[in-house]
Parts: C-alpha cells; sequence; structure tokens
C-alpha cells in the first residue's frame, strides 16, 4: 500500500496547527509538559448547554446536522479545557449512512429493523455510496476551524461491536447470536465483519481527511470473547478497520495516532496493540501498571479512571487520579481518560475541577 501525504492545511502539517500538542506527542511516544487529558463521551448529557442544544432532536439527526455536531463537539473544550475535541456523532453512523434501517431508542441504544443473521442477509447489506459521509465531514472541518491547535479525535465502532448489533438486532447482555454465528458459520460471520470493517475504514478515513488529529476505535464488546476466539475470528477485521487510515501520513512520514480501545479486555490488550493501534485504551477494570507490563514500556496507553469516581469525595478522587498518573508515567506516553464514557449525571464542575488537577500534576512533582 502507497502512503498518501495529507494535504498542507491539515492540522498534523501546517504550521501552528496539532503536530505538537500535548495528546498528539503523548500518542507518539514522547513525553509533553502536561498529561493530555480527554474523556469518552465529553460532549454529552452531563453539560447543560449539551441538553439545550440537543433538546427535541434525535440522536442520530444530530449527528448528521453538521452545525449541531460541529457545536456539540467544541463544547467540552470550551467549558473544560480538555486537550481534545473527540467528534460527535455515533458509531451506528456508517450503517444509517449505508441504508440500514437503524435508530437510536432513548434508554436503550441502537435498535436494527431487521437482524443479519444469514450470508444472504449479509449479501443484501447495501455498500457505501461515494459521499456517503459528506455531512460527517463538513462537521468535522467546522470543529477543527475553530479548534486551533486542539487536536479534534475521530472515532468508529470496532467490526464486532457493529456486526453484534447487526445480528442481536440492538443492545444485548451477552452477545449470544452473535458469538454464536461467529463459531456456527464461519463464512457468513467473515462476510459480514468484513463488511463492517470497511464501514469503519470509510468512517475514520473521511474523519481525517476532514481534519482530525487522531482516531479510536472502539470495541464495546470484545470483552465478550474469549482471547482465542477474538483472534481466529474478529482481530483481523478490526486491523482491516484501522488500516484505513495507515497511509495518511504527514511530509515526515509519521502516520495518524490510532488507539484501539475495548471493554473488559485484560486478556487481548495485546490483541488490541496488534491490530495496528498506536496506542491502547485501558478500561478501569485493569490497573494501568499491569496493562503496561502486559503491553510493554513502548505503547502509550490511555485511560482509566473509574468514572463511579465521578461521584465520589474529591480527595479519593484525585487521589485514584494521582495513582493513575503516576502509573503512567511508566509506559512511552500516557493520554489520562475514564475508563469508560462520563456518565450523563456527572457534575460538569467536577470534570473541569479533574482537567486542572491532571494538568497541574506534573509541574507540583
Amino acid at each position: 500500500m502507497g502512503l498518501v501525504e495529507l494535504p498542507e492545511s491539515h492540522p498534523l502539517v501546517r504550521p501552528g496547527g496539532t503536530a505538537s500538542a500535548p495528546l498528539v506527542r503523548a500518542l507518539r511516544g514522547d513525553r509533553p509538559d502536561r498529561v493530555p487529558v480527554w474523556f469518552m463521551r465529553q460532549a454529552g448529557r452531563s453539560l447543560p448547554e449539551y441538553r439545550r442544544a440537543r433538546d427535541g432532536v434525535p440522536m442520530l439527526d444530530a449527528c448528521l446536522d453538521p452545525d449541531l455536531a460541529a457545536e456539540l463537539t467544541l463544547q467540552p473544550v470550551r467549558r473544560h479545557g480538555v486537550d481534545a475535541a473527540v467528534l460527535f456523532s455515533d458509531i451506528v453512523i456508517p450503517l444509517r449512512l449505508a441504508g440500514v434501517d437503524v435508530d437510536i431508542v432513548p434508554g436503550r441504544g441502537p435498535v436494527l429493523a431487521r437482524p443479519v443473521r444469514t450470508m444472504a442477509d449479509v449479501r443484501a447489506l447495501p455498500e457505501l455510496p461515494t459521499d456517503a459521509f459528506a455531512p460527517v465531514a463538513r462537521a468535522a472541518a467546522l470543529a477543527v476551524a475553530e479548534l486551533g491547535d486542539v487536536p479534534l479525535i475521530g472515532f468508529a465502532g470496532a467490526p464486532f461491536t457493529l456486526a453484534a448489533y447487526l445480528v442481536e438486532g440492538g443492545p444485548s447482555k451477552d452477545h449470544l447470536a452473535a458469538r454464536t454465528l461467529m463459531l456456527a458459520e464461519p463464512e457468513t460471520w467473515r462476510a459480514l465483519v468484513t463488511r463492517m470493517a470497511d464501514y469503519s475504514a470509510a468512517f475514520l478515513r473521511a474523519q481525517v481527511l476532514a481534519g482530525a488529529s487522531a482516531v479510536q476505535l472502539f470495541d464495546s464488546w470484545a470483552g465478550s470473547l474469549a482471547p482465542e476466539v477474538y483472534r481466529s475470528r474478529v482481530r483481523d477485521a478490526s486491523a482491516r478497520a484501522l488500516a484505513g487510515v495507515a497511509d495518511l501520513v504527514d511530509p515526515a512520514g509519521r502516520g495518524v495516532p490510532r488507539i484501539h480501545f475495548g471493554l473488559v479486555c485484560p486478556g487481548l490488550l495485546a490483541d488490541l496493540r496488534d491490530a495496528g493501534a498506536d496506542a491502547v485504551g485501558v478500561d478501569h477494570r485493569t490497573p494501568l501498571d499491569r496493562a503496561i507490563e502486559l503491553l510493554g514500556p513502548d505503547v502509550p496507553v490511555q485511560g482509566n479512571l473509574d468514572p463511579a469516581w465521578l461521584g465520589a469525595p474529591e480527595a479519593p478522587r484525585l487521589a485514584a487520579t494521582d495513582r493513575i498518573l503516576a502509573a503512567g508515567r511508566k509506559a512511552a506516553g500516557h493520554v489520562f481518560n475514564l475508563g469508560h464514557g462520563v456518565p450523563p449525571q456527572t457534575d460538569p464542575d467536577v470534570l473541569t475541577a479533574l482537567v486542572a488537577h491532571v494538568h497541574d500534576w506534573e509541574a507540583e512533582r
């Protein structure tokens, strides 16, 4: 695969852009002056301005309204001073834009009108139109125009997570139907997860070409799989998704940093790395120092404060934060984050104070 040089206008390339931003440096294995911090689901219901802007607007409609999506992307940067924006979108947006009948049901999550469980179902899945991601790219470009030297993170759902939604027809506690399909009908599963990888790769690439300076692949359900099943049925598809931006480089040949995050995956951390990630996101169930031991000291890590600490008293919350920051020094680079998304009931002032604490931590040592 040949390399494609990012344009001079891209934030990772242009003077005064994001190449020297703490987040990008940490993801590339460098040690910036402060530990960068952002939060999964930072653009969400914890912010009153988000609730006002989203009032009466269905989730997927908000994602596909470029002006609204850009505004929601920028809100946590303005309020909290985080070191990155993450594009306001949803992992099922590629499905919607391909023409799959999917919606977000409040209180439940993504729901499919028709599950995909046979090879005929897989073959009936539509191809993505060439310009499918135009509204996503427009939202990203609008956000980047306001962010200056603050990086925008693009993201996508991992192929297994998307495929699991399609097979189950919606959220599932154990993903039994998806796990059964991959074992009972391996050819059907391979065709499905490959199609999902191509959807996710195209989604990531559209965001980078519109100005994203890093990407994250979310594998929310990977922890439901035994390691050997993940390796034989899933990992190659995740690698295919991450490869969707692997050829995009700056003039020095440096790629766009790629983060791979999975939930409940202590036995899969090395596999997340080996799928083509530059950095690995660690959820709160695995101590960060243990994750670094499993990954090796040359791999940047992201994480991993338990979101439950956001509702706890300040002193123990900051003590838990300090333990994670200290552990992060053992890795090549560390981006502070939660081990999962921001709970909607979180007091936004707690997040703002947490960002300030993380930023001040190195200077106080």
